[in-house]
């Protein structure tokens, strides 16, 4: 390690300490942008703390969750792991989370996909697991053949990875079929049977990767993931080496087994979460087998997970549990409706819209969202708008047939949640620059009722 890098470390960590050791604050980024500044590829010189390797978790929707788990498991599996579990996963993130202690077994790293291109070339991780690739913040990501450019870029620039990538999605099929061609290995997974789902209103990548021919469905599972064949070039869902059989969702929870075709079918459950946790778990349990952990350590990480981080975190608050998720985009929030429209309660939901740096500052994709299934529910009793695209979210409201009061403040939302019969949930659904306010504020109040 040179001098440089050898001083970068230690300002980062001492950065490190005096905000988490004497500060009690969140030490996710400040640490790795002071080591960076002073030495740029630090990364590269820290990765060698990961003795036996690294995997990198990327895609729109699902990364903070399948990190966490996957984190837990490697850990309830024997291993030391450094990761960044507060979904800091820009560069100066990942910096941050390899700086503290001397050696690990594993890093398990959240990467935002633009950011692949700055992060696999010093970290050289041995899997990048790519979930789905949806439109999410088109004024900052732009279109999604942009992302995936930068998919391909990154893995050409780290040749010893292996893609680890969902074969139901075509656009993550079309990312795998271009890194194949420059001597990436690819493992896929995928649900594969007919779950009866119905198809989204306005799915993603309805063309082919190859071609532009208009794909055809066997089945789908959501948006634009399921067993897709292109009728005229033959593009289409490869062969998967992580199946998910037997599955079954509803009532908030899911349960599948895994079959890799060589070892016993691995069985899975969990009591949070709709299909795209089974995605989610998927990938998950492909990794960690292949690091060596077995179910029983698996099933542990997993009855153990509290996500603790916004994302399908329960509260109890004046008697009334209170459900929080991120949304952020078509596919995420089409996904909350389903999991929500699962819980056959009467209930209602307060949609959170911001417009900050982090959430996108073009709204239009509220458009592409399914609201009007709320409409025809009857026991969606009301529906609230809130967050600094209140009016917009109302307009779009309205239109899916949807009167829906604006309601900024999250005492308020609670105040006319009390309508609601004894025991009935409050669905809190936000974008990122809101999930963190609203969780401090929503945690403040279930101590105050403890």
């Amino acid at each position: 390690m040179s001098m440089r890098s050898v001083a970068a470390t230690a300002a980062g960590r001492m950065v490190h300490a005096v905000l988490h050791g004497v500060l009690h604050r969140a030490a996710s980024q400040l640490p790795g942008r002071v080591a960076l500044a002073i030495d740029p590829q630090v990364v590269a010189h820290l990765r060698r703390k990961a003795r036996k390797g690294s995997v990198v978790v990327c895609g729109t929707n699902g990364k903070t969750t399948t990190t966490n788990i996957l984190a837990a498991a490697l850990e309830e599996g024997g291993a030391r792991v450094l990761c960044n579990r507060d979904g800091a996963n820009m560069l100066p993130g990942v910096a941050s989370a390899l700086l503290p202690g001397r050696t690990a077994d594993w890093a398990v790293i959240e990467a935002d996909e633009l950011s692949s291109i700055h992060i696999l070339p010093q970290l050289r991780p041995t899997y990048l697991v790519l979930l789905n690739l949806f439109r999410d913040q088109l004024d900052r990501s732009g279109e999604i053949d942009h992302v995936q450019d930068v998919i391909v870029r990154a893995l050409a620039a780290s040749p010893e990875t292996t893609l680890v990538t969902c074969g139901d999605d075509p656009l993550c099929v079309g990312v795998a079929e271009r890194a194949r061609a420059t001597g990436t290995d690819v493992l896929a997974f995928g649900i594969d049977e007919d779950l009866g789902l119905p198809a989204d209103r306005v799915p993603e990548a309805r063309f082919c990767q190859r071609c532009g021919t208009e794909l055809s469905y066997a089945y789908r599972t959501y948006a634009q993931l399921g067993a897709f064949l292109c009728p005229s070039c033959g593009f289409g869902r490869p062969e998967l080496a992580y199946r998910a059989m037997h599955v079954r969702t509803g009532g908030g929870s899911v349960a599948f087994e895994v079959d890799d075709g060589e070892t016993p079918p691995w069985p899975v459950q969990a009591a949070f979460g709709g299909v795209y946790l089974v995605y989610n778990l998927l990938a998950a349990v492909a990794i960690a087998r292949r690091a060596g952990v077995g179910p029983e350590a698996f099933r542990r990480a997993l009855d153990g997970y509290d996500p603790g981080n916004g994302r399908l975190q329960r509260f109890t608050i004046d008697g009334r549990p209170v459900m929080l998720n991120l949304a952020k985009n078509p596919t995420g929030l089409n996904q909350n409706i389903s999991l929500m429209l699962a819980d056959e309660r009467p209930k209602a939901v307060h949609v959170i819209i911001n417009d900050e740096a982090n959430d996108g500052r073009d709204v239009s994709w509220l458009w592409d969202v399914d609201f009007e299934r709320l409409a025809d529910r009857q026991d969606v009793l009301f529906v609230m708008a809130g967050g600094h695209r209140a009016n917009d979210l109302q307009v779009r409201l309205k239109y899916a047939g949807i009167s829906a009061p604006v309601v900024l403040e999250m005492d308020e939302a609670l105040g006319r949640a009390q309508a609601l019969p004894s025991g009935s949930p409050l669905y809190v659904l936000t974008n990122y620059s809101a999930l963190w306010p609203i969780k401090a504020e929503l945690e403040g109040k279930e101590r105050h009722d403890g």
